[in-house]
């Protein structure tokens, strides 16, 4: 199989297309109005990179054949890929790339009520990580995975759910201002990925370690790799949750380790008296 072959998309999607190329446009657009460092540049096209990969070329016949590539896929898809994409920085850069009257359209939409009301619940502290979680483990049941293997609606949420909720997430442990007005304190962004990680780890050793098939949908769409038993392609999808996820979290937690070291030693960490006097003046000013 030659290049060409690779690359050509096992289910086309004109969506998927628009959205990479709108993504692109907008970053190009937005690097000539603000500086953007070669290191931030590398990670937004390699993070890019890694998403069409595992969307829109044959790796995803495979992912849909081999449960192992599957996690490999979704490896990239919640951590790898947003991760890099998001420790970009690549907001202020897009939103640069807009037409003039569409930025003061998003402006004015952000400082809405329904705008506000989107945010709250695109960045809360408890939802993101919640469904950061959730949203990998749900579909690693067995039945859940047989029913989205088989029905391409549930597949293609299946790869979108997770591909969101990684954005939603690493736009918060990423963040690298103090809170507020960084909704995680900084604190928090090094305790979350530990927290996320456990629940994952687990249950990537309980696959690793399970003796039986428990996913017999890659059996029924027949397995791409001949003579890989069941309980070995489980075993090593299993080590890839367990392992390199936990290594990808590992990661964004010592980058959000660094963000407190550098706020702590440019003095930026608010105190306790800090923040009494912020709840002060806050109920001062609702009177």
């Amino acid at each position: 199989m030659n290049l060409i072959d690779w690359l050509t998309p096992w289910e086309f999607s004109p969506t998927l297309l628009l959205m990479f190329f709108v993504g692109i446009c907008l970053f190009v657009r937005g690097t000539r109005v603000h500086r953007v460092s070669k290191a931030r540049q590398f990670f937004f096209w390699t993070g890019l990179v890694f998403l069409y990969l595992s969307l829109h070329t044959r790796i995803d016949y495979y992912a849909e054949r081999m449960f192992f590539i599957h996690r490999l896929q979704h490896l990239v898809l919640h951590h790898l890929g947003p991760l890099l994409i998001m420790g970009a920085y690549p907001g202020q850069v897009l939103r640069a790339g807009l037409p003039m009257s569409w930025r003061l359209r998003l402006r004015d939409f952000r400082a809405s009520a329904p705008g506000r009301g989107l945010i709250a619940v695109l960045t809360n502290k408890f939802l993101v990580p919640f469904l950061f979680v959730v949203l990998v483990i749900g579909f690693l049941i067995p039945t859940v995975q047989f029913y989205s293997m088989l029905d391409w609606r549930l597949y293609r949420f299946m790869n979108w759910s997770v591909v969101i909720s990684g954005f939603m997430y690493w736009n918060l442990i990423l963040d690298r201002r103090p809170s507020p007005p960084a909704v995680l304190s900084p604190g928090g962004r090094i305790i979350s990925p530990v927290v996320t990680m456990v629940p994952q780890m687990v249950v990537g050793a309980i696959i690793t370690f399970t003796e039986h098939d428990l996913y017999p949908i890659f059996d029924l769409c027949g397995r791409a790799i001949p003579g890989m038993t069941a309980v070995t392609d489980q075993a090593i999808g299993g080590l890839t949750m367990w392992v390199l996820a936990g290594f990808v979290e590992v990661f964004g937690l010592l980058f959000a380790l660094a963000t407190l070291m550098r706020l702590s030693a440019r003095n930026r960490l608010p105190n306790k008296q800090d923040l009494r006097r912020a709840k002060q003046a806050a109920i001062i000013s609702a009177t």
